[in-house]
């Protein structure tokens, strides 16, 4: 009999399956098949352990069997997205058993176990939706209503994701929005909540919310064909108590329909993998590295700064969908020993290469650049922008089956804003998304012009406009204490940037 576990954040273990028991075989394949629903954003790591059955127990219920009682025959992990990436989703692990004896603990090998995953025919589905609002208030009498309206999936804890935004409607009370497409697996399942938010566009990203509906996609369904619209309702407090107000303003569903499309782990099947490259901000602004106050402060504890923490948590999920685990590294707003200023620098000190090897590399090569170069300024993301965009430009010339993922991580506002702009308009036509963690306390409202999420589509300097949205930031602190962590935050929308991108561009994964 073979014993699933799931392992979570915090290190605790938690049984979630068991399968048959298989009479007598030294070779057994199980049956039983255990759901369970993947996330792109966090690393899922699960334990299986095998257990022989003793034959007084083989009446008894399998759900009910006391493992302490049957005899351990190994155990194995693995991380899902490694089962996941695989080419016929098939993983082959060791089963180790741990041997106490006296002196120590040592493992001993005790066969193989392979793991293959296939993923649900329901997650093939997408609904797409034409949405609409009637009678939508004004926040007070001379202002106009600018709506647009974000959709999030709820998780466990209760705190919501956003998984997809439509765009901004100027001046309009009875909006009706482009569709929306949304994938069933990316917000769980048809009957899983969703908070649909409809938001009045402010220039400087603080939005008001105007009303908002909790509701699946399957009752979204019903509003559809009822065509009844759903009031929407405002959090309001009342004394010390949150009630819900409801207006008059009323949600429509206009259009409604589901098709089967490839989704993201086809691509990966297919062979497709994320390239993650990083690049970090060495202004002057951090403070002095040798000082504890600094953002870049290396604390001999062990305990991990900002910086290393947002490259450990972005690079620990992406790294298994890269086969090399090379990764390009730079640094900007720096003075390499005796030269003028960088604005993009490789960060291992070489002058014609600029990978690392692993998440390993890259912490050493920062580790050893604090030291090997003068924090200077400004803070300009152009260079790196068109270093990224370069390297996944060539790499769509060579047809290679990559989708490349950079994360910038600095302390202050971007100088060169226009310049940033015209090279993100013109990366959004590559297999390129741009994650940015801004860590320390400075004002990032200019960040938030560059995430279309908490804005308007970018546009050049040509007024050309990006063809899609490709830019996710998060300020450090916002997320640091709560259920959601910084990396499920940034990488929850990279599985639908990269499928609008190979959507657009009719790209169809090789199964």
């Amino acid at each position: 009999m073979l014993v699933v576990y799931i392992k979570e954040r915090d290190g605790a273990v938690i049984e979630v399956f068991r399968t048959e028991v298989v009479l007598n075989s030294l070779n057994p394949t199980w049956i039983k098949k255990y759901t369970i629903a993947y996330h792109f954003e966090v690393v899922q790591t699960l334990l299986f352990h095998v257990f022989d059955v003793d034959t007084q127990f083989l009446n008894i219920e399998v759900k009910m069997l006391k493992l302490e009682e049957q005899q351990s025959l190994g155990e194995a992990s693995c991380a899902l997205s490694e089962i996941v990436t695989k080419p016929n989703r098939s993983l082959t692990l060791d089963l180790v058993r741990r041997v106490e004896s006296v002196s120590s603990t040592h493992s001993q090998h005790h066969g193989k176990l392979t793991v293959h995953a296939e993923e649900c025919f329901s997650s093939r589905t997408t609904a797409e939706m034409m949405l609409s609002c009637l009678d939508l208030e004004s926040k007070d009498l001379f202002s106009k209503c600018d709506p647009f309206l974000v959709i999030s999936k709820l998780v466990e804890s209760g705190i919501s994701i956003p998984v997809c935004k439509t765009e901004i409607l100027k001046n309009d009370h009875n909006p009706t929005w482009k569709p929306v497409f949304l994938n069933i697996q990316q917000v769980g399942s048809k009957d899983s909540p969703l908070v649909i938010e409809c938001f009045n566009f402010n220039s400087n990203g603080k939005h008001d919310l105007i009303g908002k509906v909790q509701k699946s996609l399957a009752d979204l369904e019903k509003i559809h064909s009822g065509r009844e619209g759903e009031n929407l309702f405002l959090p309001t407090l009342v004394g010390h108590d949150c009630e819900n107000k409801i207006l008059k303003s009323k949600l429509f569903v206009e259009k409604f329909s589901e098709t089967i499309q490839h989704t993201f782990l086809d691509y990966l099947a297919g062979g497709f993998e994320l390239n993650f490259m990083v690049a970090i901000d060495f202004t002057a602004s951090n403070g002095n590295p040798r000082l504890p106050d600094s953002l870049h402060y290396i604390d001999p504890s062990g305990r991990q700064n900002a910086y290393q923490k947002a490259i450990y948590e972005v690079g620990e999920v992406l790294q298994f969908y890269d086969t090399d685990k090379c990764f390009p590294a730079w640094g900007f707003g720096a003075r390499p020993i005796d030269g003028p200023v960088s604005h993009c620098f490789n960060l291992n000190g070489s002058n014609n290469y600029c990978k690392v090897e692993g998440i390993r590399g890259i912490m050493m090569a920062y580790t050893s650049a604090l030291f090997n170069v003068s924090l200077a300024g400004p803070t300009l993301f152009g260079h790196v922008i068109n270093k990224a965009a370069l390297i996944a430009s060539q790499s769509l010339a060579d047809e290679a089956q990559k989708y490349f993922v950079l994360l910038i991580i600095t302390d202050g506002v971007v100088t060169d804003l226009q310049e940033t702009k015209d090279a993100l308009v013109k990366a959004s036509d590559l297999p390129l998304s741009i994650l940015i963690v801004g860590v320390g306390g400075a004002d990032f409202k200019e960040m938030e012009i560059l995430d279309a999420d908490k804005g308007e589509r970018l546009e050049s300097s040509t007024g050309r406009v990006a063809s899609r949205d490709i830019v996710q930031f998060v300020p450090f602190r916002d997320v640091q204490g709560g259920e959601v962590s910084i990396v499920q935050a940034l990488l929850a929308e990279l599985p639908t940037q990269f499928l609008t991108y190979m959507r657009s561009r009719d790209i169809k994964p090789r199964i």
